[in-house]
């Protein structure tokens, strides 16, 4: 293992010299990862950890020193790697999709698909949805309601907000006679509103499923009727792919086409798994929407972007997912996971909702499963004793309830039977203690006794935790930490 300092020294000079608003995972008691072998990760000690949410730092090694020691260089230079990653990347989408503007991250291929989309007819106006995240450059900002609906940047005039499709806790709910129709209506009330104002609308974009806003699965119908209404606004169709792109929901290979054959975007936007964690993105377009952006007589010039290496890397990561067949792998195993969360949905009643398609699931966890009020300290609470059961999962959504799983795309059936009893475990002891705990506080017997604060409560729960230096994740599958031992390539889209 390589490391220049111990975790102490690394954890010092990261809170002097990085960005204090580059938050790290478990800030309370930070992993040091040092190495990885496929979905598992190892920190400085050689503990072992299953991964279920690090879907974007990968190995793909051979295709990039091989290329690497022949040339990398702009991007502007003729080279066959960009041309041939651009042919197979368009072969795996609709044909109408078949011109590409690589990039070197997905927030850069956000911002490129808005200027794409507001040259296409001169309009400026951008529909996103509530509680959605595109990037971090100022442009996505602007349309992240993730993002500037918790600082103190304000909507902008351009910006409009339509409610998340979700039919779980959202307006309209999975006993509504037509979901779809009723959250797309809402898109067409916007439409009408801009126009009467004399905006126009430049572009409706949306994550294929909404990740930071809590794993929501659109209803089915409801893309096609907003592509509809969006097109008679003059508007385009932005799927953003960067996050649920690469076979991640196992049937299809990219998520939008979970929707039907009868929708097809006008834009859509990919990276982080795109690179097997090398800094590549891309957006492909219409050849229509290409040659209007061409016309503004405004050069499109990227450095790096499409690079022979970073093609190069690429094209292996195509080849892995066809070789290992992991959108097989992506359906069976997230099939397998689902039926057994499903079972945990029955028997715990923290668990208010079970979501996701393939290796794409969130859990809703709720303190009340009839009014579905959101358990957020629950929630984190579960995440920590997770990581001490060595098992790495996060939480999201508006109310951080929603404990997120996309693990890399070889996950096993095993990981996930290993992952779920990890978790039934905790849960268990969670409502266990709850339950004790609103016993005491409505007893007759005890009238003059309080309710203790949720957080303490939950602090309660840690004593006993068991000793963080076992790890029975390392038992299985004979799975050794020796430092020597060769890594497989590890890919995790």
């Amino acid at each position: 293992m390589c490391e220049l300092y111990c975790k102490k020294d690394t954890l010092a000079l990261r809170r002097k010299h990085i960005g204090p608003s580059c938050k790290v995972f478990f800030a309370a008691d930070p992993i040091k990862i040092v190495r990885a072998q496929r979905q598992y990760m190892f920190d400085e000690k050689g503990e072992q950890y299953l991964d279920c949410i690090n879907n974007v730092a990968h190995e793909v090694l051979k295709a990039a020193l091989k290329q690497m020691e022949l040339l990398n260089t702009n991007s502007r230079f003729l080279h066959d790697n960009i041309v041939e990653y651009a042919k197979r990347l368009s072969a795996t989408l609709p044909e109408k999709l078949s011109v590409c503007y690589f990039t070197n991250s997905g927030s850069e291929a956000n911002d490129l698909a808005l200027r794409l989309a507001r040259q296409f007819r001169g309009h400026q106006d951008v529909i996103t949805l509530d509680h959605a995240y595109h990037g971090h450059l100022s442009s996505l900002i602007e349309i992240s309601p993730y993002k500037f609906g918790k600082g103190k940047d304000v909507k902008k005039e351009f910006v409009h907000v339509a409610p998340t499709p979700d039919t779980y806790r959202g307006k309209y709910r999975e006993d509504h006679a037509d979901p779809a129709s009723a959250y797309a209506d809402e898109v067409k009330k916007i439409i009408e509103e801009a126009h009467e104002s004399g905006r126009k609308i430049a572009a409706f974009i949306a994550e294929s499923m909404q990740s930071c806003g809590g794993q929501i699965i659109p209803p089915a119908g409801y893309f096609q009727k907003v592509a509809e209404y969006v097109h008679q606004a003059e508007g385009v169709f932005i799927a953003d792919e960067v996050q649920v792109g690469f076979g991640r929901v196992g049937k299809h290979f990219w998520s939008f086409q979970m929707h039907g054959e009868d929708f097809v975007p006008d834009i859509v936007t990919m990276g982080k798994p795109m690179g097997n964690g090398h800094p590549v993105a891309c957006v492909v377009t219409t050849k229509e929407i290409a040659e209007a952006f061409s016309s503004s007589g405004m050069e499109y010039f990227n450095t790096y972007g499409g690079n022979p290496v970073s093609s190069a890397i690429g094209l292996a990561v195509l080849d892995v997912i066809e070789n290992e067949d992991l959108q097989e792998n992506a359906t069976r195993v997230g099939n397998y996971l689902t039926e057994l969360l499903n079972k945990q949905k029955a028997k715990h009643s923290l668990i208010g909702d079970i979501r996701g398609v393939g290796l794409f699931i969130g859990i809703d966890l709720v303190k009340d499963p009839q009014r579905r009020t959101p358990a957020t300290a629950e929630a984190q609470h579960v995440i920590y004793k997770m990581k001490e059961k060595r098992v790495l999962l996060s939480a999201d959504g508006p109310h951080r309830n929603v404990l997120k799983i996309k693990p890399p795309m070889c996950f096993t059936e095993e990981d996930a039977k290993f992952m779920v009893d990890q978790l039934d475990e905790i849960l268990t002891v969670l409502e266990e203690a709850i339950g004790a705990q609103t016993e005491s506080v409505v007893s007759d017997n005890t009238p003059c006794r309080t309710k203790m604060p949720k957080e303490t409560r939950l602090e309660l729960l840690s004593e006993g935790a068991p000793d963080q230096k076992e790890n029975p994740s390392q038992k299985r599958n004979g799975l050794r930490t020796d430092k020597h031992s060769l890594l497989s390539k590890r890919l995790k889209t």
